[in-house]
């Protein structure tokens, strides 16, 4: 889809939410996410971030799909141990898609990971990919974080001075 029709269907549609957020929790909940949360509730920005009480499975939950199909913006917060998630590796497939269909907004946020691991599939990444080549998924994960990686995103070292 070009930028064009791509933003106009963006502004055809009725979302539900301003922004979705897609993290691995145990890397970035505490230390960003919540803070990050907290600010673009201040700004009136209606932002979903899952709850920990959301039930959990081997498939991502019919809530989480829906608040990304309903989401103007995604915001993919890639950390080190993203990748370990089955869960945030179906969200981040149901983003690209929805990208694609809706026109829906993509922004990647590497935070304490540097883009080009994401982007080739390095370190963790590729060590992570390792203990998933059983998952008949995982060519669509690849592609789903190679294109997600190559958009142009924020690179945020995870130090006091950044």
């Amino acid at each position: 889809m070009n930028q064009q029709k791509s933003s106009l269907l963006s502004r055809l549609i009725r979302w539900s939410y301003d922004v979705f957020l897609s993290f691995r929790g145990e890397d970035v909940r505490k230390t960003f996410v919540d803070h990050l949360y907290v600010a673009l509730q201040q700004k009136g920005i209606h932002t979903f971030k899952d709850d920990e009480k959301l039930e959990r499975g081997k498939s991502i939950s019919p809530v989480l799909v829906r608040a990304i199909e309903e989401s103007c913006i995604a915001l993919i917060i890639f950390s080190k141990n993203y990748v370990n998630s089955t869960w945030c590796l179906e969200e981040l497939t149901k983003i690209m898609e929805c990208n694609k269909q809706k026109g829906q907004i993509v922004l990647p946020v590497f935070y304490d990971v540097d883009p080009s691991t994401v982007r080739k599939q390095k370190l963790s990444y590729e060590e992570a990919f390792g203990n998933h080549e059983d998952n008949f998924k995982v060519q669509k994960w690849r592609a789903a974080l190679e294109e997600a990686a190559n958009l142009c995103g924020w690179d945020l070292p995870n130090n006091a001075n950044a």
